[in-house]
C-alpha cells in the first residue's frame, strides 16, 4: 500500500487518489499532483543547538539547567521534551513538561533527541 502525503494547503491527513495522476483532499477539497508539491519558501525554519531542523512532534533534550519564573526549581539539563511545537518570536518551541505545565523554550537551548 503507498503512502499518501498529506494535503499541502491544509495538513490533512486523509487525502485519496482520484484514479490518476492526482490526488483529492476530502476535507478543503484542495486536489493536486503530488510531483509536483514544492516547499514553502514562507516556511518556519526552527534549529537546535546543533544546527538540526525541529519539525513539529520532534523530541528535544534540554542542554543545561533554565530557570522558571515563579518556580523555586529550574528545568533540569537532560530532561526529554516531546511533542514539541514550533511558533515565531523569540521562544520558538511551545511544549510542556512535566512538573511544569505548558511553556516556550528557545531553540538554542535544545538538541533533537
Amino acid at each position: 500500500m503507498s503512502e499518501i502525503p498529506p494535503c499541502p494547503q491544509c495538513k490533512s491527513e486523509y487525502g485519496y487518489s482520484t484514479g490518476g495522476d492526482l490526488l483529492m483532499c476530502p476535507e478543503c477539497g484542495h486536489e493536486w499532483n503530488p510531483t509536483e508539491v514544492e516547499e514553502d519558501p514562507n516556511a518556519l525554519i526552527v534549529k537546535d543547538a546543533n544546527d538540526n531542523t525541529l519539525v513539529d512532534g520532534d523530541t528535544v533534550v534540554v542542554l543545561k539547567n533554565l530557570p522558571v519564573k515563579g518556580s523555586p526549581q529550574p528545568v533540569k539539563a537532560g530532561t526529554k521534551v516531546k511533542n514539541i511545537r514550533l511558533s515565531d518570536g523569540d521562544h520558538n518551541i511551545a511544549c510542556k513538561i512535566d512538573g511544569f505545565g505548558a511553556m516556550g523554550l528557545k531553540s538554542e537551548f535544545v538538541r533533537k533527541a
